[in-house]
């Protein structure tokens, strides 16, 4: 079970609000740009520029994202590519941001760091950037904060005294990450609840040590595992991906609505992996046996998700082929079958992962943009039309001023019940207060991704992932060509 990046919160209810309106469609290409440019300005509007403190959600900003920050990282280079603003405008942005996570503290103790071992906490208190309450220090979290790190490392490359440090700062927060620290030693406690296992440990907290999951089987934990081995000063070694992530990915392998693929039931397990490493092309012994790489897995995955959603076994509102998306996102309330649609009694849950696989079904009504959004580069011909019409449909109330908000719920129409998570129309449904961090900067990504190629192309150029891709054993493509340093 992979662990949730975010969590559940419960913002001040508002009430009700009118009915949806529909709005003037947008060609493919206006739409487009449109909603880079709002997801852009999510990140560079509301993140913190003393501390580049990333709200894990917004308007109700409780805490900081360690992964939000990363995908903020992510978003300034966009930025500056798409003329939103200038190149020194997000070089100094970018700088600032990881002279702040170079410096913030780290050490064992339960409170007063930010993080330990060069990894970060999970979540970080707004005020100053420490350890919010008692989350755990997050080692995919952490990895998609490297990711965004070295993003700007390879984007930042011009000879200038700002981009130079950016260079310099990226390079000194991954190289002081330890990443054996994280790994199983298959001694004691360790060789008790994980036989034989070699891999990446979730997380560990001052309080209890390790976390009790680690990252085995397919999941977003793919891009942990790349950086693990790619670190010139800490790595991990092969064993830890062939008898740890990779171990028994066969389990995992089934066919979904026609779709042979890993399973996986919510789609950013898909997807964060795939917004900073370009695995178009190459393989590694288990997609080599399979005859397809991890790419065309992805659009496997968000194929079968639409295909579930033209089905709609369950018999929720609004399915369609224009209307589906599974992943993890804020949902209306928590009622255990005390609810009737088309009447049936029906289970609604607040944040919580949702997904549709052959393994499982988790699925309460609730549609995730960032599910569609997300896979934009695996799939466009698909994905677009879907979220346009989701903009087109349920308007302002749905897409607004940094896109979309986080998630909606056509069947969820229980004005009496009420929502602190979100808004209810008796006709349309539920629709979410927040926009999640987590959620918007994949959209963002990889709309770009699939635009221009932008953060694949920056990143095949950084040593350190090329480095982690071969030493796990990826062969093929652009891997071939690149070198490691």
């Amino acid at each position: 079970m992979a662990l949730l990046v975010a969590c559940t919160v419960t913002p001040v209810p508002t009430a009700p609000t009118p009915a949806a309106i529909s709005v003037a469609p947008l060609s493919e290409a206006a739409f487009s740009e449109d909603l880079t440019q709002r997801t852009f300005r999510y990140f560079w509007d509301t993140t913190d520029t003393e501390r580049c403190l990333a709200p894990d959600r917004w308007p109700s900003k409780p805490f900081s994202s360690i992964a939000a920050t990363g995908f903020a990282l992510t978003a300034y280079g966009i930025g500056a590519e798409r003329g939103y603003v200038t190149r020194a405008e997000a070089a100094l942005r970018t700088r600032d941001c990881l002279r702040f996570y170079w410096t913030a503290p780290q050490g064992p103790e339960a409170a007063g760091k930010a993080g330990y071992k060069g990894f970060f906490y999970h979540f970080l208190k707004n005020d100053d950037g420490t350890r919010f309450r008692t989350n755990e220090l997050s080692t995919v979290d952490t990895s998609l904060f490297l990711g965004g790190a070295l993003f700007a490392q390879s984007y930042f490359d011009r000879d200038d005294p700002v981009e130079a440090e950016i260079r310099a700062l990226a390079e000194k927060i991954y190289t002081r990450v330890d990443w054996t620290f994280v790994q199983r030693t298959n001694t004691g406690t360790d060789a008790a609840n994980h036989p034989g296992s070699h891999g990446i440990t979730m997380g560990w907290k001052p309080e209890k040590g390790f976390e009790t999951h680690d990252w085995i089987g397919y999941n977003e934990g793919m891009l942990v595992y790349v950086l693990a081995l790619g670190s010139p000063t800490h790595p991990v070694g092969k064993d830890a991906w062939d008898k740890g992530w990779a171990a028994d990915l066969e389990k995992d392998w089934g066919s979904y609505y026609g779709q042979q693929h890993l399973q996986f039931e919510p789609l950013f397990g898909h997807q964060y992996s795939h917004v900073w490493v370009d695995f178009r092309g190459i393989q590694d012994d288990f997609m080599r046996g399979k005859g397809i790489d991890y790419f065309e897995n992805s659009r496997r995955a968000t194929l079968a998700q639409r295909a579930y959603g033209i089905d709609n076994p369950n018999k929720w509102t609004g399915y369609s082929a224009d209307f589906w998306g599974w992943t993890a996102s804020d949902g209306p309330t928590y009622s255990e079958g005390k609810l009737v649609v088309g009447r049936t009694p029906r289970n609604f849950n607040t944040y919580m992962a949702r997904g549709v696989s052959a393994i499982r079904v988790v699925d309460d009504g609730t549609i995730v943009p960032t599910a569609a959004g997300g896979s934009v580069a695996f799939a466009p011909e698909v994905t677009i039309p879907s979220l346009m019409a989701m903009r087109q449909k349920y308007g302002e109330r749905l897409y607004t001023r940094y896109g979309f908000k986080d998630a909606f719920n056509p069947s969820f129409t229980f004005t009496e019940v009420g929502s602190r998570s979100g808004t209810i129309d008796p006709v349309h449904g539920w629709i979410a207060n927040d926009y999640l961090g987590i959620d918007q900067g994949p959209i963002l990504a990889m709309m770009e991704n699939h635009r221009s190629g932008l953060v694949w192309k920056v990143m095949r150029k950084n040593p350190h992932i090329v480095r982690g891709l071969k030493r796990i054993g990826f062969t093929g493509g652009w891997l071939d060509r690149a070198k490691a340093e």
